[in-house]
């Protein structure tokens, strides 16, 4: 499996404690979240057979912690790394 890096971002801004505590929870210890001007990211090092895999993963991970998502961010060198 190989590690993928990418960005999720939420659909509105989470950054208490609690918050972390819960995607943590949900199985996102791979992620480190921050807010910034009212926007709330988690970015990710998930490994997964694929790019897709572990963004349906955490995707899928983010919602069960009861948060939203926004988009995911994806940089070029991370699509052609994939392929």
């Amino acid at each position: 499996m190989r590690e993928h890096e990418f960005t999720v971002i939420l659909a509105s801004p989470e950054d208490s404690e609690e918050d972390a505590d819960r995607l943590y929870e949900a199985g996102c210890a791979d992620g480190s979240i921050s807010t910034s001007g009212g926007v709330t990211r988690i970015d990710f090092h998930r490994r997964a057979p694929s790019l897709e895999e572990a963004i349906r993963s955490a995707i899928g991970n983010v919602q069960a912690a009861g948060f939203h998502v926004a988009h995911v961010l994806i940089e070029p060198a991370s699509i052609v790394a994939a392929g």
